[in-house]
């Protein structure tokens, strides 16, 4: 290294490790949002998913909250609630990452209009 550049990369030494163990916990809260939220897609496509098999169900005459809940996964199942009516509507709680963050529903509705003929 020439000696002026050494000069000039004095007191430089370091910094790069410095601001990397800065921005490691800004990296991670960014990862644990994106995840969070991928979760509550995840959880509002299910119940979409649910509210669908719901209706086809009552369109045939079957049992639709029986319907519903047998197209949800297993793990959102036990806290899933199903109202039955014109359309069938499906709430489900999001999973969460972090228990000390608050309880969050997303739901969907879907009705099957009779075929007149």
């Amino acid at each position: 290294m020439p000696p002026g550049a050494r000069n000039a990369a004095h007191g430089e030494e370091g910094t790069a490790s410095v601001e990397l163990v800065a921005a490691v916990p800004f990296l991670l809260l960014a990862i644990l949002v994106a995840a969070q939220i991928a979760l509550a897609g995840q959880a509002l496509w299910s119940a979409s998913v649910a509210a669908r098999a719901g209706a086809r169900a009552a369109a045939v005459g079957g049992d639709a909250s029986a319907a519903a809940r047998s197209a949800l996964p297993p793990a959102m199942r036990e806290g899933a609630r199903v109202e039955e009516g014109e359309e069938v509507a499906v709430r489900v709680q999001v999973p969460r990452l972090i228990p000390a963050l608050p309880e969050l529903r997303v739901g969907a509705r879907s009705g099957l209009e009779g075929g007149g003929g």
